[in-house]
């Protein structure tokens, strides 16, 4: 659960109640198979109905996406382009030039150039933001920059987005018998369904999960039960 607010387990949800049952595990590592993860620690407390949520950065983390900072080497795009991110009292994101670098290998260099001249025309002179990720892409939204968590071995780590989100829902999905979604969450009402297996209603999964019951920080909960209680 969530160590820096009250939260309920159980909140309503038109006129239902919704449990949401943290599931806390060993710190993950790019030796750990994501679906043997579940089967140790999430299986044994799930119920018929339950859908499992994994949260992005846990799953890209067994997929070896996360890259310590020794060994990304920032260009001249990247320390530009970094430079000009508006900083935001909840996060670095793109404004390090590491995880800017991390999103031009992703993306690729043209692609985040464009994105950048576009997002930062339609920023300035229509007022409007969030241009850059729309135009750049996934990848470049989910790059959590290094320092974003305080769990070791991770702190210095750029940690990409997860790889193949709806085909690795779906996959566990068959493999485990459950209902699976991935989500990116955080402390500040954000929350999006990044891929889901067949009819999984992500509207409601983002409802239900925006207050963020796992937590972000050092709780180690990369996945949480939701279960109607009625």
């Amino acid at each position: 659960m969530n160590k820096n607010k009250k939260l309920s387990p159980i909140i309503n949800y038109n006129g239902k109640r919704i449990e949401r049952i943290p599931v806390q595990t060993r710190i993950l590592t790019s030796e750990d198979n994501i679906a043997q993860v579940i089967r140790e620690y999430a299986l044994p407390l799930m119920q018929q109905g339950d859908i499992l949520t994994i949260s992005e950065s846990p799953l890209a983390i067994t997929q070896g996406r996360a890259i310590p900072v020794e060994k990304i080497k920032p260009g001249r795009l990247a320390q530009f382009l970094s430079s000009k991110v508006m900083r935001v009292p909840y996060g670095i994101g793109l404004g390090a030039p590491t995880s800017m670098q991390c999103a031009i290998d992703e993306c690729g260099t043209l692609r985040i150039l464009f994105s950048a001249l576009i997002g930062g025309f339609t920023k300035k002179f229509l007022h409007r933001s969030g241009d850059f990720y729309r135009l750049a892409g996934i990848q470049a939204a989910l790059i959590d920059a290094a320092e974003t968590t305080t769990i070791e071995p991770y702190v210095h780590t750029v940690i990409k987005g997860p790889l193949y989100p709806e085909k690795v829902a779906q996959e566990l999905s068959r493999e485990l018998g459950f209902p699976i979604a991935i989500m990116d969450i955080n402390d500040i009402g954000g929350c999006w369904v990044i891929g889901a297996s067949k009819g999984v209603d992500k509207k409601f999964l983002e409802q239900v999960m925006k207050d963020n019951p796992q937590g972000q920080s050092d709780e180690l909960t990369p996945f949480c039960i939701v279960r109607m209680v009625d």
